[in-house]
C-alpha cells in the first residue's frame, strides 16, 4: 500500500547541492532565512566533483567575507597573471598592475567540501542521495518540491520559493515551460582532451597556448597533480590515446624557447564538449534558476563556478528584501540583473575560445588573423587590461543595500578599476 508523503515546509527549497545551492543556503542563513537543500548525488559524489578551480576576486571576497574562505586562503594559490603562448613565446598578462585584482586557484571540489562542512556545522538541513525529484505549483504562492529520501521516505516540501540550482541536467530548468522560455545554445566545433597527471607544476600560473596544431591549456590541481588540456574533435575516444601519444601532442603545442612541460603518469583522461547555453528568463513564477541550471559556458574563460556565485549573490539579496520587507521588486528583476553578467561572460568565453582555438575550416587568412589578434592583445595595455578585467571578474551586483552580504560585495566593487 502506498503511504501518503511526509509533509514538510521551509521558506526556500534549494534543489541542488553544487556551488550555487550550497552558497545560497549559506548566505540565506546569515540573514535568518531557513532553507532545505536536496541533491540526487551522495555527499561523497558531490565532494569528488573535479572541475575548474579559478576563483575570481569577487568570489574570493564573498567567501572569505562570509566565513567560508579560511581554507581557500591557506591552501589555495593566488595567481596574479596568466601566460599567453604564441609561436613558442610566452607573454604574461599581469593582473594587479592592470586591475588591482587577482584570482585564486582552488579546485571546485574543495569549495564544495568547505560549503558542506560549514552548512552542517551550522545545523543546516542538507539531504543527499534523494530520488524522484519534481517541482510543482511554481506559479502559485506555495510551490512544492517532491522527492524520495535515501531511506525510501516520500517527502512533499512546501515552500515560498524554489531555487533551481541542480545543473544543466536537473529538473528545474525543464520546470520552466518551453513556451515560456527562450533557449540560446551554441555548440563549438571542438572539445578539450583533459588529463590529470602526477607531476610537479610546469608553471607557477596558467598557460594558454595557441599553436598550429591547436589550443592547449596548462593548469594545476595540487603541487603533485596537474591538469592539462588540448583541443580535439568532440568525438575523440580518450581511451584510444596512450600516455606517450598524449605527451607528444602536448609537447608539440606548448614546448619551445626554454619552456618544457613537467611530465608524469596520466591518472585520468576524458573529452569535454564545448558548449554555451543561456535560458531566458532565469525565473518562472516562484522558481529561480541559478548556476548551470540557467547557463553554461565553455571552460576557456574560467567563468562557470564564478557565474554561479554571482547569481546567488543577486538572488540572496532579492530574497532578503522579499522575506524581511515583503517586497518582490528585486525578485522580479533577478533574471535581468543576473543575465547582464551572464552575457558578458558568454562573450568573454567565446572570445577567448575563438582567439586561441584553431577552427576546423580555418584558412591561411584566418590563422594569420588570429596571430594578429594575439599580438594586439598581448602588446597593448588596453587589450591586456580587457582580458585582466574580465578574467579577474567584474564587480558583483549590489541590488539591496540592506543585505547582510552588501558590505562584502561592496568591498569587492570598490576594488574595481
Amino acid at each position: 500500500m502506498r503511504t501518503n508523503p511526509h509533509q514538510e515546509r521551509t521558506r526556500v527549497a534549494v534543489v541542488g547541492a553544487g556551488p550555487a545551492g550550497l552558497l545560497l543556503s549559506h548566505l540565506l542563513s546569515l540573514s535568518g532565512i531557513d532553507s532545505v537543500v536536496i541533491d540526487v548525488r551522495t555527499r561523497a559524489d558531490i565532494e569528488a566533483t573535479m572541475r575548474a578551480g579559478i576563483l575570481e576576486q569577487g568570489t574570493v571576497d564573498l567567501m572569505t567575507g562570509t566565513g567560508v574562505g579560511a581554507r581557500l586562503l591557506s591552501e589555495g594559490r593566488r595567481h596574479e597573471g596568466v601566460a599567453i603562448r604564441s609561436r613558442g613565446e610566452s607573454r604574461r598578462i599581469d593582473f594587479p598592475s592592470l586591475t588591482g585584482r587577482a584570482v585564486h586557484l582552488y579546485p571546485q571540489h574543495e569549495v564544495l567540501k568547505d560549503l558542506v562542512a560549514a552548512r552542517l556545522d551550522d545545523g543546516a538541513d542538507l539531504r543527499f542521495g534523494v530520488g524522484d525529484v519534481s517541482v510543482h505549483g511554481v506559479t502559485s504562492d506555495t510551490p512544492v518540491v517532491r522527492f524520495t529520501e535515501a531511506d525510501g521516505t516520500r517527502v512533499e516540501l512546501a515552500c515560498a520559493v524554489v531555487a533551481g540550482c541542480d545543473g544543466s541536467q536537473g529538473v528545474c530548468r525543464t520546470a520552466v515551460p518551453r513556451q515560456a522560455r527562450t533557449d540560446y545554445f551554441h555548440a563549438y566545433p571542438h572539445g578539450w582532451f583533459g588529463i590529470l597527471t602526477e607531476a610537479p607544476p610546469s608553471s607557477d600560473e596558467l598557460v594558454y597556448a595557441h599553436s598550429d596544431r591547436g589550443f592547449a591549456l596548462i593548469s594545476s590541481r595540487t603541487p603533485t597533480v596537474q591538469r592539462m588540456y588540448f583541443q580535439c574533435d568532440p568525438a575523440e575516444d580518450a581511451a584510444a590515446w596512450s600516455d606517450e601519444r598524449i605527451w607528444a601532442e602536448l609537447r608539440a603545442r606548448v614546448n619551445g624557447n626554454g619552456f618544457e612541460l613537467q611530465e608524469g603518469p596520466v591518472i585520468q583522461r576524458g573529452v569535454i564538449p564545448m558548449r554555451s547555453y543561456v535560458v531566458d528568463p532565469m525565473s518562472h513564477g516562484r522558481l529561480y534558476l541559478a548556476g548551470d541550471a540557467a547557463h553554461t559556458v565553455p571552460p576557456t574563460g574560467a567563468k562557470g563556478l564564478n557565474l554561479a556565485v554571482a547569481d546567488v549573490a543577486v538572488l540572496c539579496q532579492a530574497l532578503e528584501r522579499f522575506f524581511h520587507q515583503g517586497s518582490s521588486e528585486l525578485l522580479d528583476s533577478y533574471g535581468r540583473t543576473a543575465s547582464d553578467r551572464v552575457w558578458r561572460a558568454q562573450h568573454f568565453s567565446w572570445w577567448m575560445t575563438s582567439m586561441l582555438h584553431t577552427a576546423p575550416d580555418a584558412d591561411a587568412f584566418g590563422r594569420r588573423r588570429q596571430l594578429g589578434e594575439i599580438d594586439q592583445l598581448t602588446g597593448s595595455r588596453a587589450g591586456s587590461a580587457y582580458l585582466a578585467e574580465a578574467y579577474t571578474g567584474w564587480p558583483l551586483a549590489l541590488t539591496n543595500p540592506d543585505s547582510v552580504i552588501s558590505d562584502t560585495v561592496r568591498r569587492s566593487a570598490e576594488r574595481a578599476p
